[in-house]
């Protein structure tokens, strides 16, 4: 065995061995999870699939299943609350410039990386939501039609997300 293909080989094994750091034992990599007619909210009980607007799900170190949030707003107050203390492997939500607004379906892709249009005339299943991008462009673009501005997952606070008021928005309760 040559000295490069050693050296591939230990470099190879090292980035496995990284990729595995932070996940409890026997956990693997958190994948998103597709929405059915029966999967509800983890806040408020309601049906993902009767609501217009982005989704979102949360999986939390040691669950065998993801949360789901039938709005994101329901999942920035969730994570950005200081009380939040359960670890989490991955969020994610579902990019708007692929999901059909009001049958969101598929579309998965991490939160963290996500940009998003806040204050559009869009509303969600809790009324005035976070339209979730994977790319610039696209968001850019909805935020010319719909109205709104775009942030980075980093640059939301928590006061952003405000819940109070969201039931008087829905129409199906």
């Amino acid at each position: 065995m040559n000295t490069l293909h050693r050296r591939h080989l230990l470099l190879a094994g090292c980035a496995a061995v990284l990729a595995g750091c932070g996940q409890a034992a026997g956990e693997i990599a958190a994948m998103p999870k597709p929405v059915d007619g029966a999967t509800a909210c983890d806040l408020d009980g309601m049906l993902l699939a009767d609501y217009p607007g982005p989704k979102a799900q949360v999986h939390y170190a040691g669950a065998a299943t993801p949360v789901f949030f039938c709005d994101t707003v329901e999942l920035f107050s969730t994570l950005l609350r200081p009380e939040q203390v359960r670890a989490v492997r991955a969020a994610y939500v579902q990019d708007m410039a692929l999901a059909d607004w009001d049958q969101p379906a598929g579309h998965w892709f991490d939160a963290k990386a996500g940009l998003y249009v806040v204050g559009s005339r869009r509303h969600g299943s809790m009324g005035p939501t976070f339209a979730s991008f994977a790319a610039l462009d696209p968001a850019q673009q909805f935020a010319a039609k719909w109205g709104g501005k775009v942030l980075r997952y980093a640059d939301i606070k928590p006061e952003m997300a405000d819940l109070s008021g969201g039931a008087r928005h829905d129409v199906k309760m």
